[in-house]
């Protein structure tokens, strides 16, 4: 398989590999505990969840990270990354193990939520920095196949340490909070598997780095300006669209997920227990299209180019997901998790490669944190709308029909550019 022999050829890369090595351990954990975190606010027996409630939990977890992507991307053009993969993750083990303590005191929720809000902000500048290291690693010719590779094999990963937490939590142990101490242990490897890499290896260049904390953080503004002036610029205008149609397609994936999770606690299933088997089964074919996707992907945004790709997929999720999901039935809904995981993850992988082409490495840092910014922002709204839209079990055509649409105007969209990128060639 041609995935196989790509994926040997970049092994051959003694860096790749270590720093592959740091995705995949740091994403695994980020599986386990966002797990860890699900069954315990939408799971667990004696909470009563609600859209509402679902949505005002993304919020707190997800919104702050629009005021921290500023800052991790100015940071991370001035920081050496790898000493962020160490004390990243070292961070996130000791906050992840925190808020294990506080799932067992019962502690109010605005406690446990601030806990939790730490280390997901701490993984902004941990996923940000991978982002801008892989061209560090690999060279030119070689970077859309990792850009397929790298990300997808950590979404895997994520996907993975989800499954397992699910595991422990149905069949080791009940406790949410072992399933987040499991995260932390994780986190923990992660930080060694960094430590193994040159500390100068992964940049920034030296010319670039302001190592004065103050000096770096009063410059945030003009900083982003500059970088949003370097991705607005002509030759980069591939980059900037590419960008906004992932977007939308977040907005889409962040209303069905919602709906996905009011389904499987109350609409697909008879307990807590069986929808949470049920949501697990969900994420792993999920995790099957992504990987389906790393696969594809390479070749078809060979063949068509990264733009036409994105509007191949949000096409194919615009036609697939109404004729799934409508029916509301478990079966055609596990079928369009398998769509979603492969479209969504296939433009994904365009978008990084578009970006990272066009972006150069001084302002690759800033441009991956507005790119997360732009990601959170558009999660948390479709929450929002979902909370408006949803019924207590879950089921709302106007729901399914709605980000059909919006999937469709991305297609459109993205193919009226690159036919019209190809006609310029």
């Amino acid at each position: 398989m041609a995935v196989v022999r790509d994926l040997g050829v970049l092994l051959r890369f003694r860096n790749f590999r270590r720093l592959l090595a740091v995705r995949l351990l740091s994403q695994g954990a980020d599986g386990v505990y966002q797990v860890g975190l699900a069954t315990y606010v939408v799971f667990s027996p004696e909470r009563q969840t609600s859209p509402a409630a679902i949505a005002s939990a993304m919020a707190v977890l997800l919104l702050p990270y629009s005021l921290v992507g500023p800052f991790a991307g100015v940071l991370l053009d001035r920081w050496r990354r790898r000493q962020v993969f160490v004390h990243g993750n070292l961070l996130r083990a000791l906050l992840a193990t925190a808020t294990a303590l506080l799932m067992t005191a019962h502690v109010p929720d605005w406690l446990f939520y601030v806990s939790a809000l730490c280390v997901t902000a701490v993984n902004r500048f941990v996923l940000s920095g991978l982002s801008a290291s892989l061209p560090r690693v690999v060279d030119a010719d070689r970077l859309v196949v990792a850009n397929s590779l790298s990300p997808t094999a950590g979404t895997l990963a994520a996907t993975a340490g989800g499954g397992l937490a699910f595991v422990v939590r149905l069949a080791v142990s009940e406790s949410d909070a072992t399933v987040v101490l499991l995260g932390a242990v994780l986190y923990l490897c992660g930080a060694a598997a960094a430590l193994r890499m040159p500390r100068e290896l992964l940049g920034p260049d030296p010319a670039l780095i302001r190592p004065r904390l103050t000096e770096a953080l009063a410059g945030v503004l003009h900083d982003l300006t500059a970088g949003v002036r370097h991705l607005a610029a002509p030759s980069r205008r591939e980059a900037a669209r590419a960008l906004a149609s992932m977007t939308l397609m977040r907005f889409c994936y962040g209303a069905l997920m919602v709906m996905l999770l009011m389904l499987c606690r109350y609409a697909l299933t008879s307990g807590p227990d069986d929808g949470l088997a049920l949501l697990g089964l969900a994420l792993g074919v999920s995790g099957a299209g992504f990987f389906v996707a790393a696969v594809l992907t390479p070749w078809a945004a060979g063949r068509l180019g990264p733009g036409a790709w994105i509007a191949v997929c949000a096409g194919a999720a615009a036609v697939l997901e109404p004729a799934l999901g409508l029916p509301f039935a478990t079966g055609p809904l596990l079928v369009a998790a398998f769509v979603l995981g492969l479209t969504t993850q296939g433009a994904k992988i365009a978008t990084d490669t578009v970006v990272q082409s066009c972006v150069e490495d001084g302002f690759r840092g800033r441009t991956f944190s507005v790119y997360d910014v732009l990601f959170n922002v558009s999660f948390v709204a479709a929450a929002g709308v979902a909370a408006l839209i949803l019924p207590p079990d879950g089921r709302s055509p106007a729901l399914v029909l709605g980000v059909a649409g919006i999937y469709g105007a991305v297609a459109v969209a993205m193919a009226r550019f690159a036919r019209r990128r190809v006609s310029h060639q």
